[in-house]
């Protein structure tokens, strides 16, 4: 499993279980505080009605009929209160009145007759006590929603207790306010869950996009791609990168100067054993025409290392850049202009039929002394690979979607088969159709790092009607 998938897996998990039990216990907290509520009022309410009853035993006016008659009126009375979202229409609230013994005398929605023993129950009992009285009971069992909230206070008549009026209120309308308030804490529970999810996944990308970026330079220098250390920032992911660049840069180090040395080695070695051997040789009494054909030999060989040297040292400086120290608006049209004419003589010696067809104008940001190298490599081999008389074409063009192409087409014997895949190896060159020598072989892969440098891409392969196209896109 990928580090960011583990993360927001993480994040996941703990924002479910921290909203999972947050929800739980606030919807459990809901219902307990607006029973809360509901019961302080049920108090105050008590306490009225008991101070009223009070007043009625001490003038000795109190009737169960003309108490009956209060609340018949009250329950048969027709209004509309809408409260939020409970439309009230009548009133549920119940009271009954016991004696000194807890017997009762009156029930207000008749639903025991007056004589019962309510001495048992704990909102009566608690308050012939002296406490303070109240229950919650279920009318239906086991179904916590049809619980009635009782709350009692004595009825008091110079000082002593001569009995107990109790307020009793159905949760029924209070269910529905709980109800409500549960689903809208939901729904914010949801909604926040949402928000949360939805930045996890954004601290995870945040988190991850460095290491995905290190990931794909690691890669892309493993693929040979010339890229430079993306932008990480300063944090640890940042040094990270920096340090991962670092000894990057120390291995590609010892590498290069390693391989340039063995194949340095490798390429002057069989020039040097030439002139060694022409050099014993001349020691030796033989015909000056002998001698100056060794001498040239040497002087052929001298040349042959030095050109190797001057390739090689301008090939390292390329590849030991990541980008382009030199960065200038370039004409190409007219650099490619100026490289054909350095090129005329060849044209001429070998009657070469050459065909321009150059854009006005085209300019593009970057080295014009690495730029005309790399005309000059292209056009110079089209010219040794081509025959006396043979047509060359050269064409810089902008294309449509803004490419700038540039082709080299000759009419040469065209590329090996075996050969095609090893064209941009450094030392490899195939022999020369006129002199069957080889070149340095040095001068494409210039090419590709110089044209690399500058953003674009390099190649070279066989045309179907004979010859070979060599093509710059940038």
């Amino acid at each position: 499993m990928k580090i960011g998938s583990k993360i927001f897996l993480s994040y996941l998990i703990i924002i479910g279980v921290g909203f999972f039990y947050l929800t739980n216990i606030v919807i459990k907290n809901i219902a307990t505080r607006y029973l809360e509520g509901v019961e302080e009022s049920l108090v105050d309410e008590a306490r009225i009605l008991a101070s009223f009853a009070s007043f009625e035993f001490e003038k000795k006016r109190f009737t169960i009929d003309n108490f009956h008659k209060v609340f018949d009126n009250v329950y048969k009375q027709k209004f509309s209160a809408r409260i939020y979202k409970l439309s009230k229409k009548d009133v549920d609230v119940r009271v009954y009145i016991t004696d000194k013994n807890g017997i009762l005398l009156f029930d207000s929605k008749r639903l025991s007759k007056p004589g019962a023993n309510y001495s048992q129950w704990l909102d009566v009992h608690k308050t012939l006590l002296g406490n303070y009285g109240a229950r919650s009971t279920a009318s239906i069992p086991g179904n916590s929603e049809s619980r009635v909230l009782y709350v009692a206070s004595p009825i008091i008549v110079k000082s002593e207790v001569i009995g107990v009026l109790t307020v009793a209120k159905p949760s029924t309308n209070i269910n529905i306010f709980i109800h409500d308030t549960a689903a809208k804490v939901l729904r914010f529970s949801y909604l926040a869950a949402f928000a949360f999810v939805v930045l996890s996944f954004v601290i995870v990308f945040l988190i991850t996009k460095p290491i995905k970026k290190l990931t794909d330079f690691a890669n892309d220098i493993r693929e040979g791609k010339r890229v430079n250390l993306p932008k990480l920032g300063n944090d640890e992911i940042g040094q990270m990168g920096k340090a991962f660049e670092g000894m990057l840069e120390e291995i590609e180090g010892k590498k290069y100067v390693e391989k340039y040395v063995h194949t340095l080695t490798h390429e002057i070695k069989s020039p040097v054993s030439a002139i060694k051997g022409a050099a014993e040789l001349l020691n030796d009494e033989m015909p000056k025409k002998q001698m100056m054909k060794f001498l040239n030999n040497i002087n052929t060989e001298s040349q042959r290392i030095q050109d190797i040297v001057d390739r090689m040292l301008e090939l390292s400086s390329l590849e030991n850049r990541k980008e382009l120290s030199v960065i200038e608006e370039v004409n190409l049209t007219e650099l490619l202009k100026d490289v054909i004419e350095s090129f005329e003589p060849l044209f001429k010696m070998k009657a070469i039929d050459l065909k321009l067809f150059l854009d006005d104008e085209l300019k593009k940001q970057g080295d014009q002394f690495v730029l005309r190298q790399v005309f000059a490599n292209l056009i110079k081999n089209a010219i040794e690979f081509s025959s006396f008389n043979d047509t060359l074409i050269i064409s810089l063009k902008k294309e449509k979607n803004n490419e700038i192409v540039f082709e080299v087409i000759d009419s040469g014997p065209g590329i090996p088969e075996y050969a095609i895949e090893k064209l941009f190896d450094k030392f490899y060159s195939l022999p020369r159709p006129e002199t069957g020598k080889k070149s340095t072989g040095l001068g494409l892969s210039f090419v590709k790092e110089a044209v690399s440098l500058h953003g674009g891409v390099v190649t070279v392969k066989n045309r179907s009607k004979g010859g070979v196209v060599s093509a710059i896109h940038f």
